[in-house]
């Protein structure tokens, strides 16, 4: 096999023929690596890689209990909310689409942890604790878990100039970080002060809450709850501060439907005239005549009215990334993904009037020079562009990772 494989090698070589990155098949191996080789079908697609992590035990509920001879054996102890932990990445404040989600799986892949990959908070969690006590003495009655933080990046297929002046595709970082905040399986229990338990763990973190050495913990009590001590209710308050906002719902207002030519005004467009088309195959995009309507695929025929010819307007490249608005000639509006919709996998591109707004940004990644292949991603959502299936009237859509079978690579099409 290596013979063969060699011998078609020099074959081709000795065609003069540039084996091209758009040849090659996508094979589902390892996670992607910055700087690492990707191919034009991963031009549509994006995914996450983490940067830092930090994971910190943190008691969620807490509760100070005092077990005299005589009641030891069965409590069950209601705890105090000690802190709160709630699943987010990015901005967003929740888990929205399978970017969101691969981050959080990447993170816990990286510490070998389980973590929570969905929308959840400690605060939803069950506050009673039920324990079998089998010794007097002053506890620490608690829930707790591993509070696991850090920043992701973005990667994202773009072609890449060599030393040698040729070009291929690498993984880059694109557009597109954060900070992330999760937790692992929450566990419960109960510690004493003269228990000895392992540095750093949460069991540890709940015993540095009993403050052993406050009159509580020494004075000869019934048995029940004990009053926090003004260091526990401190502390409390701390965490309180330094947990996040609440999520709030997106209050933005939909954004105007297109008014015609006239919006283009505004815009520095350039002369060229595209069409972004299905490689090697007659559908392309085409903007709706209806301001309800979406961005479909369709086929350009006499009767197209210029709804499939866009044009690449206030360009700007940085790190070889072309970043545009993408104006269509057809209905004289913008492409962009509605704001009510900007958190929504799958959501539908749309056209509207022409606006300096991010929602109708859109960063272009290319192909190795000699082919049309690109992939298109908004700036404000980081979503890729693509479409679930190869048809007539299919809408444009976006997808939070990209669509992985290929079907977010597109060409753009000088007409």
């Amino acid at each position: 096999m290596a013979v063969t494989v060699h011998a078609v090698a020099v074959a081709v070589a000795a065609l003069g023929l540039a084996a091209s990155p758009a040849a090659a098949v996508p094979t589902a191996t390892a996670a992607p690596q910055l700087g690492g080789a990707c191919t034009a079908a991963d031009l549509g697609t994006r995914h996450p890689y983490i940067k830092n992590t930090e994971v910190s035990p943190t008691i969620t509920h807490f509760k100070g209990w005092y077990v005299t001879e005589g009641t030891t054996g069965n409590h069950t102890v209601v705890t105090s909310t000690q802190t709160v932990i709630t699943v987010s990445v990015g901005l967003t404040g929740g888990v929205e689409g399978s970017f969101a989600v691969a981050t959080l799986e990447a993170a816990g892949a990286s510490l070998g942890l389980n973590v929570k990959v969905d929308y959840a908070s400690t605060s939803s969690e069950s506050n009673t604790v039920a324990w079998s006590f089998n010794q007097p003495g002053y506890y620490g009655v608690y829930k707790g878990t591993k509070k696991v933080t850090g920043t992701y990046g973005s990667l994202n297929c773009n072609r890449s100039q060599q030393s040698d002046g040729s070009w291929a595709l690498k993984w880059a970082e694109g557009p597109g970080s954060g900070s992330f905040t999760t937790y692992t399986t929450l566990e419960e229990g109960a510690v004493r002060c003269q228990d000895t338990v392992p540095a750093g763990s949460i069991m540890a973190k709940a015993q540095s809450l009993l403050d052993c050495g406050s009159p509580a913990a020494k004075a000869e009590r019934p048995a029940g709850a004990v009053a926090p001590t003004a260091k526990q209710e401190q502390d409390r308050k701390q965490d309180r501060l330094a947990q996040p906002p609440a999520r709030t719902g997106d209050t933005s207002a939909e954004q105007p439907a297109a008014t015609g030519r006239g919006a283009r005004a505004a815009l520095d467009c350039q002369t060229q005239v595209y069409k972004i088309a299905v490689p090697g195959k007659p559908l392309s995009w085409g903007a709706p005549v209806l301001a309800d309507d979406g961005v479909r695929l369709r086929p350009s025929t006499i009767f197209s009215a210029h709804l499939d010819h866009w044009r690449l307007c206030n360009v700007t490249e940085s790190n070889g990334v072309i970043e545009a608005t993408l104006w269509n000639w057809g209905n004289g509006g913008c492409a962009t993904i509605a704001a009510p919709d900007a958190a929504t996998d799958r959501a539908v591109l749309r056209t509207v009037a022409c606006a300096e707004d991010d929602l109708q940004r859109f960063y272009v990644y290319r192909d190795v020079p000699g082919s049309s292949k690109i992939g298109v991603q908004n700036k404000y959502t980081g979503s890729m562009m693509g479409h679930d299936r190869y048809a007539d009237g299919e809408f444009i859509r976006q997808y939070s990772n990209g669509r992985q079978d290929g079907t977010g690579t597109y060409s753009l099409v000088g007409v």
